[in-house]
């Protein structure tokens, strides 16, 4: 497994699967995810400023907590499912105009048929299998985690545990690429080695 694009470093191990986020990792989609936060508590008369550094410290949390999140910072009561709701519609009118990360994309296409591959995403299921069936990469992998599927998102391990599970591949045989600190804390938890995607790499 040591063919890889010369600007996303992997360690030197012999890893027997793959497990990637999506946004930010294997898509360029964070900043319309932004706009759609941006849009949607606006819609839901949230009495704060959303602001970047906060949206990319929060990479990888899923879209509920991140409400409850700000619920608890800024002493409102917006619904975590409405909010949620009203972002994820907007987002999905953004798709068409979200695009890979290159040398995270050509990765996984390098690793096709030689290594098991899943995805594990704080967004919701039709949200990453929009992103990646818009960028004709959903075919690469054998199966994709998302926050209903398990009791606890990231940064708890249990996504990437599940991931490993579905794999068939024991958790410390496994490399994550993350974009988001939470998910290199579900990776570490998880006992996996981990990758970390700047924003520089998009």
């Amino acid at each position: 497994m040591s063919a890889h694009p010369p600007m996303l470093q992997i360690p030197d191990h012999p890893f027997r699967a793959f497990i990637f986020d999506c946004d930010g990792t294997l898509v360029d989609s964070m900043p319309l995810h932004f706009i759609a936060w941006t849009q949607s508590l606006r819609a839901h008369d949230a009495p704060f400023d959303f602001t970047e550094e906060f949206f990319y410290s929060t990479a990888g949390v899923r879209e509920h907590d991140m409400v409850r999140r700000l619920n608890a910072m800024h002493g409102c009561a917006l619904d975590p499912d409405g909010v949620a709701e009203t972002k994820a519609e907007i987002f999905i009118k953004l798709v068409p105009q979200v695009t890979v990360v290159r040398p995270v994309a050509d990765f996984a296409r390098s690793l096709h048929g030689r290594a098991p591959m899943a995805v594990a995403s704080g967004s919701e299921e039709p949200i990453v299998r929009a992103c990646l069936e818009a960028n004709e990469l959903i075919h690469l992998f054998e199966t994709i985690i998302t926050p209903r599927d398990v009791a606890k998102g990231k940064p708890a391990p249990d996504m990437f545990l599940l991931a490993a599970e579905r794999l068939a591949v024991p958790p410390e045989d496994c490399l994550v690429l993350e974009d988001g600190m939470a998910g290199v804390e579900a990776a570490k938890a998880a006992g996996m080695q981990w990758v970390f995607i700047p924003r520089t790499l998009r």
